[in-house]
């Protein structure tokens, strides 16, 4: 998979899909700040809650967008590994799976 490409054509997709119901996608958009923010948890542990779901349900956009998140939070790869690391343990097989594809694209989205 080509994650530049594939995040690319996820966020026009999305952009698309945002005309038609903006008011839907603009108070999603403030759900997801409001459930970002720092608070008694950091944003980088909400983010890598946010990226075991998305293993576990095996959204390639939602592990794409919580990875890139991740790495503008400056997660060191060791990190992560431990955070797929528990992700795999929770999930099993298919998590294994989805966990290195999150890995390769931490790989990418770091460079």
């Amino acid at each position: 998979m080509n994650w530049q490409e594939f995040m690319a054509r996820t966020l026009e997709e999305c952009g698309d899909f945002a005309k038609e119901v903006p008011d839907l996608i603009g108070a999603y958009e403030q759900m997801g700040k409001v459930a970002k923010a720092d608070g008694a948890l950091s944003q980088k542990t909400k983010e890598f809650m946010a990226l075991g779901i998305a293993i576990a349900t095996r959204c390639d956009s939602c592990i794409g967008f919580h990875v890139q998140a991740l790495v503008r939070l400056k997660t060191t790869r060791e990190e992560f590994c431990e955070g797929l690391a528990m992700a795999t343990y929770m999930g099993g097989g298919p998590s294994y799976a989805f966990s290195a594809k999150a890995l390769k694209a931490y790989d990418v989205f770091s460079k």
